[in-house]
């Protein structure tokens, strides 16, 4: 599906959209921007299990893929209890085990582990007291996401709240020995499927 959108004189928007080898004229207004709940809880098909295919192959190997839902990573991510820390690894692994898949996908794995951290904050500015503690999700080696809410600043502070000692290393930080904190993918597994 292909749009182009160009602005006329008296400043409304005209789209032409193209589906299905049909084209589409009309004017319309600006659609509400979806919140990150709403992001959340909209599960687009997914989860899907594929086959890996085509480039995938010569970086995964040949199996099957799981694109997991947005609302499966939170599950996951709400799992881990204070004190302990869990990566995007980790939860690609319990994704991939739920879903007799071979992996779980990096790329969206990590976008919703995103979107779960600004749900999280989105209901604590809402009151909510019980959220998503999406600071014990780390990246790869222990590092820190600059992407959540507050950026680096704020999931180090939250962290260290929790007894994790956090160092920097030019420009990213990590969680020092983090490897000893990071909840088994037994206890993930059994907590979740």
């Amino acid at each position: 599906m292909t749009s182009l959108i160009y602005k006329t004189r008296n400043n409304l928007s005209r789209s032409f959209i193209k589906i299905l080898g049909y084209t589409f004229f009309g004017y319309f207004m600006p659609s509400k921007k979806p919140t990150w709940q709403e992001k959340l809880n909209n599960s687009k098909g997914y989860p899907k299990v594929e086959e890996i295919n085509g480039r995938m192959i010569k970086k995964w190997g040949v199996g099957t893929l799981v694109i997991p839902a947005p609302i499966e990573v939170d599950e996951l991510m709400k799992k881990v209890p204070k004190g302990k820390l869990i990566t995007i690894n980790e939860i690609r692994l319990a994704l991939a085990t739920k879903h007799h898949a071979t992996i779980g996908c990096p790329l969206t794995t990590g976008i919703f582990a995103w979107i779960s951290a600004h749900a999280a904050e989105e209901q604590q500015q809402q009151g909510a007291t019980e959220i998503t503690p999406y600071w014990r999700t780390l990246k790869t080696g222990g590092l820190l996401n600059e992407k959540y809410p507050g950026g680096l600043e704020s999931q180090k502070g939250l962290l260290e709240q929790e007894g994790h000692v956090v160092f920097k290393k030019a420009k990213k930080c990590f969680v020092k020995d983090y490897l000893k904190a990071v909840i088994s993918l037994e206890t993930l597994v059994d907590k979740y499927c």
